[in-house]
């Protein structure tokens, strides 16, 4: 069905049927908008319900809430894109009408089956306390339940499954496992924070008082305090906050990390050319002891990996885990290892060579938190790459350091796995043996055509081997004592084809052929000549006679 007719049958399905009195004419309206959406796809679909969420008539709403929630509820997050919708969630819960509230309760319910704590930053700071309150108890009760999965497929999935069931049983079974983590930053529009951002923020950051410079970076911290930003030119503010991380003040360096976890956050691939102007300084203000301080780092360290990768952050994370500083180089450690845990990519065999050296190095340091942590990271590493793979990075370690690291191993949680290689596939048969030194037989070279033929043979071929003989007459082949007997249960062959046996006193094989050239001599004359295939043993129309000895 086309974009149109669609439309134009989806909105008086949502305007006069959707709240009918009778249930059968509701149950057909849902019905009727789920095989709308799995014929083609979701969007045209939903575009044409959402006028539905502002009739007048509070029955109608909530009708097309309830659609939404089966909707939902059938085909998920991932088949229906959710953005239009919880734009529109903030109004349906400020509805007089007690039955729209709690239709649009149900209808935020399925999504969080779906979206969970992504859902949130997206309309949560719009709803009332009380209603906050309602639905953190309903979200408390499907917290823990396991991962929803689609209950109706597609058209497209439909035959997609049906033509890759084969291959897919095997390679869906290990992508099945990983849940495909839906978060703020996927569901929000990008928004300009840079209208936001106070107009004295450097001068607040070259300020000598110290509460001065803590309001500048408090004031940026609530401007960047979004799902997702919109990518602008953030240099000159990455570097007044790489400044800030040897600032004097605890305060103002707890906030400077904030920002720039917030603003990495927001760019994500955008923030990843700002990493060289903050990574270092932020490493550098590792050594402080102060808890608060050093996880506000560590999270500003993480929310930068995750804008990059760990090619691009690798060569920095070795410099600082040889740092003299043993603060510096703990959290260091500590950071490679949630790189480990996180990244999603398998690190190069040369990143896998120089992060297990590291490691190995970290096991022979007099503290026991970096010693464990290097047994850690290597115990990560097997994780990643496998046991096997991971023997020769060990080979050299005491049976102690192998226990300790294998304990890490099975204890490890990774996103990124190694991927067995793909059994080869068995090769094809065979192709028959040339025979060396000599001629094809041609039987073998036979058309699919030929196999009817031999039919034909014994009239050719049956006497040719005794009747070969010299140059003779042709009158006396009429008699009857002369005739040639056919096998049993076979015609006797005619004088034509007599004559042609018995005159075979030159055959020779044509160039490029597989035919025999039958020549008919009588007394030095050469009287016709005949093809005959012996492919289908058919003889072919006389040639003309060229010649005459």
């Amino acid at each position: 069905m086309r974009a149109a007719n669609k439309g134009q049958a989806v909105t008086p399905i949502v305007e006069k049927c959707l709240s009918s009195s009778k249930a059968a004419t509701k149950q057909n309206a849902i019905e009727a908008l789920l095989l709308f959406i799995e014929l083609d796809v979701a969007d045209p679909v939903i575009e044409e319900m959402l006028p539905g969420l502002n009739n007048k008539v509070p029955k109608n709403v909530a009708a097309t809430l309830n659609a939404l929630t089966q909707i939902y509820h059938n085909y998920g997050c991932k088949v229906v894109d959710p953005k239009p919708v919880l734009k529109c969630l903030p109004k349906a819960f400020g509805a007089a009408d007690k039955n729209v509230r709690a239709e649009a309760s149900n209808l935020t319910i399925e999504l969080y089956r779906w979206l969970r704590e992504a859902i949130k930053p997206v309309f949560w700071s719009n709803l009332k306390p009380t209603q906050q309150t309602d639905l953190e108890a309903q979200f408390e009760k499907i917290k823990n339940d396991p991962p929803p999965k689609q209950e109706r497929l597609l058209r497209s999935q439909q035959a997609a499954v049906d033509a890759g069931a084969g291959e897919e049983e095997e390679d869906g079974a290990e992508a099945g496992e990983d849940v495909v983590e839906v978060d703020a930053f996927d569901l929000a529009e990008p928004q300009d924070i840079t209208k936001n951002i106070p107009s004295n923020f450097h001068e607040g950051l070259a300020s000598s008082k110290w509460k001065e410079r803590k309001e500048a970076v408090e004031g940026l911290y609530k401007a960047l305090s979004v799902p997702r930003i919109k990518d602008s030119d953030f240099s000159e503010i990455n570097r007044g906050l790489a400044k800030c991380m040897k600032d004097a003040n605890v305060a103002v360096v707890t906030q400077s990390a904030q920002c720039i976890e917030a603003l990495a956050k927001g760019l994500r691939q955008g923030y990843g050319k700002y990493r060289s102007i903050v990574m270092q300084p932020i490493m550098d203000r590792l050594k402080e002891k102060k808890v608060t301080v050093s996880d506000a780092l560590g999270a500003a360290l993480d929310a930068v990996f995750t804008s990059t990768n760990m090619t691009d952050c690798l060569e920095d994370i070795t410099a600082y885990l040889g740092n003299k500083n043993p603060q510096v180089k703990e959290g260091t450690m500590k950071f490679l290892i949630r790189c480990l845990r996180t990244t999603r990519d398998v690190p190069s065999k040369p990143e896998i060579t120089s992060i297990c050296e590291s490691g190995k190095k970290l096991l022979s340091e007099s503290s026991p938190a970096l010693r464990d942590g290097g047994a850690e990271i290597l115990g990560t590493v097997m994780k990643i790459i496998g046991e096997r793979a991971m023997n020769p990075h060990i080979d050299g370690l005491d049976d102690i350091r192998k226990t300790k690291v294998k304990e890490f191993f099975e204890t490890a949680e990774v996103k990124a796995k190694e991927k067995p290689k793909p059994v080869p596939k068995p090769a094809p048969a065979a192709a028959p043996k040339k025979i060396l030194g000599g001629k094809k037989p041609v039987a073998k070279k036979a058309a699919p055509a030929a196999e009817v033929a031999p039919q034909a043979a014994p009239k050719s071929l049956g006497p040719a081997s005794k009747l070969g003989g010299p140059k003779s007459g042709l009158a006396g082949l009429k008699a009857p004592q002369k005739r040639t007997l056919a096998p049993p249960g076979q015609h006797p062959l005619d004088a034509h084809q007599q004559a042609l046996l018995l005159c075979q006193t030159r055959m020779m094989c044509l160039p490029r052929s597989h035919e025999l050239a039958c020549e008919v001599w009588q007394d030095g004359h050469l009287l016709s000549r005949r093809h005959q295939c012996l492919r289908c043993l058919l003889t072919h129309p006389h040639l003309p006679v060229a010649s005459q000895l």
